[in-house]
């Protein structure tokens, strides 16, 4: 291998792809809980649908790093409940409500913040380790 990348270069490379991919798993995440109480504007119509994200390898710096591949449709079924006044109930007064549980979304969020800020722990100890060891050859 001729990269020439000090070993730290490359984990802060890897961690900074996984910190792309917390950061559009938090964007995907933000959308569902925006969207969890939205029903269908037509009877019978479908409501929004949950949003997976999908992450895979990735070459980084010589490496394996990881990205975000993009989002898959939840297939759970959608929550009703009855509401024959609302525009989207159906002939017999169930609506279709989405199939995100905010609690859920929640959790994932917290995970994905936590793995963001590890992977951030990891860049800035890695800068750390590159910055003592200039320190110890200007000595």
């Amino acid at each position: 291998m001729a990269d020439t990348r000090s070993l730290a270069g490359v984990a802060q490379a890897v961690a900074a792809s996984a910190m792309r991919a917390q950061q559009s798993r938090m964007r995907v995440i933000a959308e569902n809980l925006a969207n969890a109480n939205s029903t269908a504007r037509t009877p019978g119509g479908d409501p929004y649908r949950r949003q997976a994200p999908v992450f895979e390898p990735a070459k980084v710096a010589g490496a394996t790093g990881v990205k975000m591949a993009g989002v898959q449709p939840d297939q759970k079924p959608f929550r009703t409940e009855y509401d024959p006044g609302a525009p989207g109930a159906d002939a017999q007064g169930y609506v279709k409500l989405p199939n995100v549980d905010s609690l859920v979304e929640a959790l994932d969020m917290k995970e994905a913040q936590r793995a963001y800020e590890a992977n951030l722990n990891v860049i800035e100890t890695a800068r750390a380790m590159e910055m003592r060891t200039l320190d110890l050859l200007k000595r």
